[in-house]
Parts: structure tokens; sequence; C-alpha cells
């Protein structure tokens, strides 16, 4: 069983807020999450998945007010959208009558429409969190032989995929999560779409793993308009599985790119896309340096505080950094990711750190010491940057 740090602060908000949504894509742990903080507290849990609890909440204003000395744990909440303005009444209500926090959570396995919903019903009520997969800390804590960061980069950061007893059975697992997704899930969130020609589309984006988005280029494999591609975009980051990668834009006098990078989240599941089971074959294929890239960017978006954003910064002229870390107080950190135990700066990453002057700069490398690189940068283990970065999230 893996820990799962978001527990604490899910646990800590419910103490606080109304409701919490927590958002993740499917099989992520949500559920193993909220029902171990049902443990806690006097709960009742409801997964909208469920026949007979969806008959439960054909009338929710009468079967939700018996419970309002409840956590109501809400599974799949997004079957539901007519379920928020009704919250809504009873959260007043409970206010009211003196309980000011800890009344639901709300479970969905995708952003737009549930933060859609629930933003208009609940605004000033509401505290959302994000599960990721796995990331290398909740792997280390573990501390199982099997989970190393070798095979996190393998097999992803779905607890059964990671934790299954071999190569081939973790390969067996993504492929049926992804069979699943395009031909049962992703039909609920939009218009219908071939599950083949998503799979097709998907699988593209792994090929491409870390690179420009081209909307059109895209489109033109696939035989389908600008839009339509632009469609299947949209929803693939809408389920989680999907990350837009925002480029830097300053008025610094350069030619900057401004198309965002795209990659597949989870590397378990590129590799799958890409029909690659063992390391040996990711360590042979083109991918394994963006896969390695997409893997540790993901980790440390994962585990740096909500208030840091990401960006990636590129010049037409060569000047690149993979990784930007914002700061409220607008510091900067430029992060470049190796996958060598002798990582070597490129002259585009010094050239992008004098148009940017960040506060650090820092090579992501798959060794286990931090060590000087000269020139003010300094090449760091994944875990060691995650660690520091956890530490300012959760203090």
């Amino acid at each position: 069983m893996f820990e799962r740090r978001l527990l604490a602060l899910a646990t800590e908000e419910l103490r606080h807020t109304p409701a919490v949504a927590l958002l993740g894509p499917r099989q992520v742990g949500k559920t193993t999450m909220a029902l171990k903080v049902a443990k806690t507290v006097s709960s009742l849990y409801l997964d909208l998945e469920s026949e007979r609890d969806r008959s439960k909440l054909a009338q929710p204003e009468l079967y939700l007010a018996d419970h309002l000395d409840k956590l109501v744990i809400i599974d799949e909440v997004h079957r539901a959208p007519g379920l928020f303005p009704v919250l809504r009444g009873l959260i007043d209500k409970a206010r009211r009558d003196g309980r000011r926090a800890g009344l639901y959570l709300l479970l969905g396995s995708a952003s737009l429409d549930l933060l859609k919903q629930s933003g208009e019903s609940l605004a000033g009520r509401i505290a959302y969190l994000d599960l990721n997969p796995l990331d290398i800390l909740e792997v280390q804590a573990a501390a199982r032989p099997e989970t190393s960061l070798d095979t996190l980069w393998l097999r992803g950061g779905f607890p059964e995929s990671l934790g299954a007893p071999s190569d081939a059975r973790s390969m067996r697992w993504r492929q049926n999560f992804i069979r699943t997704y395009l031909e049962r899930d992703i039909p609920q969130f939009g218009p219908r779409i071939a599950a083949e020609t998503l799979r097709r589309f998907w699988t593209m984006l792994a090929h491409q793993q870390g690179g420009l988005l081209n909307v059109a280029q895209l489109a033109r494999n696939l035989s389908v308009d600008a839009k339509t591609a632009q469609s299947y975009i949209d929803l693939l980051c809408d389920l989680l599985l999907v990350r837009r990668l925002t480029p830097w834009h300053a008025n610094l006098g350069k030619r900057l790119v401004k198309s965002p990078k795209v990659y597949v989240r989870d590397s378990g599941l590129v590799h799958a896309l890409l029909d690659i089971e063992t390391k040996e074959a990711v360590l042979s294929h083109p991918v394994v340096g963006a896969s390695w890239e997409g893997l540790c960017i993901e980790n440390l978006l994962t585990c740096a505080p909500a208030n840091v954003q990401g960006y990636f910064y590129r010049t037409s002229s060569g000047a690149e950094i993979d990784l930007l870390l914002h700061w409220p107080n607008n510091d900067l950190w430029a992060i470049e990711v190796k996958r060598s135990l002798t990582p070597k700066v490129e002259r585009g990453f010094h050239s992008a750190c004098e148009d940017l002057q960040p506060t650090r700069k820092l090579v992501i490398y798959p060794g286990d010491e931090p060590f000087p690189l000269g020139h003010g940068v300094q090449a760091m283990p994944l875990a060691t940057l995650c660690h520091e970065l956890a530490l300012r999230a959760y203090p």
C-alpha cells in the first residue's frame, strides 16, 4: 500500500471547508484515499457508478438532508451535474445550524466539467485538490524493492501498474486501462469519438512526447480538421491524461516560441501506447529522452507548491530551458533535464539564463548526489529537488 502525501492536506481542508473536490484520472487512488479519510469521521460513501447509490439520490434534497451530521463522500460526482445546486443549499443550511466544514468530499475523474459545475454553484464553499499518479517521494516512502525510480519511469505512477508482479503484468494493466478509457469512459464526457481514432491520436502524442504542439499537423495525420484535433487535445487535458506546458512570455526583445509543449502525463502510458514493455526497450527507443523529461517535469510540478507555476522557455535562436518554476515572489528557477550520469549543460541553457537571470539554475539527472557543474549550475537528483519542493508546499 502506498501512502499519499495529499491525504494530510485533504483532511486539513475538510476541517475548514464545507466541500472538498478531489480530482484525478481513474484508478489513481481517489477512492482509496477517500475511504481512509472516512475512517477518521462519521461518514457515508456513495458511488454514482452504482445504480443503487444513484437511486438514493433520485430526490437528493430529501436524502442528503438526513445526513448533514456526516461527511458524505460522493464518487464520480460528474455523473450528476444537477447535484451541485442542491449541495449549495444544504451547505448553507448546515452553516446556519452551526456546522461550517467537513460536509462533502467529491471525487471526479475530469477537471473541466467538474470545475465548471462546482465553480458556478459552490463558489466560496469548496476547495480543489489534484491527486496525480504516484510521485518519486511516495514511491521512496514505500521502501519496496520493486518500486525504484527506473520502475516508476517504466511503469508509470498508477498504483496497480507500479505494484504489478512483473513488467508484463504491468503492461497488460495499462493496455486495459487505455482501452477502458477509450471505449467506456471518454464517451461519457463529450460527443462520440471512435475509439480507434482517439487511440491513434493519443499514440501520436506519445511519439511526439515533449514536442511543440502543432494542431494542424496532427489534424492532417489523422485526416480531420484542426478544430476537431484541438477538441481531442482539450478532452485529454480535461481528463488529466495530457499536459500542455505553457511557454514563458516576457518582453525581452527576443523571438519566443509561443506554442505549448505537450506531454502524456504518465510515463507508463507513454510506454504502453508505444508498446514498450521493458527498461531495455525504453533505452533503445527514440522516445527515451523525452520520456525521462516528461517523468521529471511531472514529478516536479506535482511536488511543487500549488502557487508555483510551470513554464518552458525557448527562443528562435536556440536558447532553451526545459522547465521554469515561477514563484509568487517572481523568483525563477531554471531546470534542465538530462538522462546522463555525467550531465553537460548546453549553450542554449546558458543563453536562456542570460536572458532571464533565474534565481537558481539546476540540472536534473538520474544520479544519487548533488554536485556543482560550474557557472552557478547545480546537478541534482530528481528525488532531492522533489523533496525540497514538497517541504515548501507542506512545511
